[in-house]
């Protein structure tokens, strides 16, 4: 019952509210720039080179943090990990973000394990809504060519 509901409130939100940028007709990073609110991740994805990858074939489930996730982070933090000498740093960030294979709010499930490309997990839970790792998502199902985008509101951190 709760799934399902919020299944219905999932799909209600993503027909009213979901920008027209939001096509099936473009790949997972054209997507996200049309929309608007992904500047940062724009802009992260650029500096960790990984602009040409989520463009790839894929299939892809980004769990995509907006600009107001980035924000939320401490003062100086998204500029400290745009700079080169933390690159390696910002592609472990943004690559806990991604899980090979399109994965629809319909595949998760309470307590879901799903490994990240970035090679640890991340847990999902559905109870009060769902969530990955703590994360709201927010507007989930935004189909692409290759593959689906989880809008989130935070950024998830991979254990260190």
């Amino acid at each position: 019952m709760i799934r399902r509901t919020f299944l219905a409130l999932t799909a209600a939100t993503a027909l009213f509210s979901a920008p027209a940028a939001f096509a099936a007709d473009m790949d997972i990073v054209d997507t996200a720039v049309a929309a608007g609110n992904f500047t940062t991740l724009a802009a992260a994805l650029t500096a960790a080179g990984l602009v040409e990858t989520l463009k790839g074939e894929g299939p892809f489930t980004v769990f995509a943090p907006t600009d107001a996730a980035f924000a939320a982070l401490p003062a100086g933090t998204v500029e400290d990990l745009l700079k080169p000498e933390n690159k390696d740093k910002l592609i472990a960030i943004l690559t806990y973000h991604v899980i090979a294979g399109k994965v629809m709010s319909t595949d998760l499930t309470e307590g879901m394990m799903a490994k990240t490309v970035n090679g640890a997990e991340v847990t999902i839970t559905l109870d009060g809504g769902a969530k990955v790792n703590g994360a709201v998502i927010s507007t989930a199902d935004i189909v692409a060519t290759n593959g689906v985008i989880h809008v989130i509101d935070s950024v998830i951190l991979p254990p260190m």
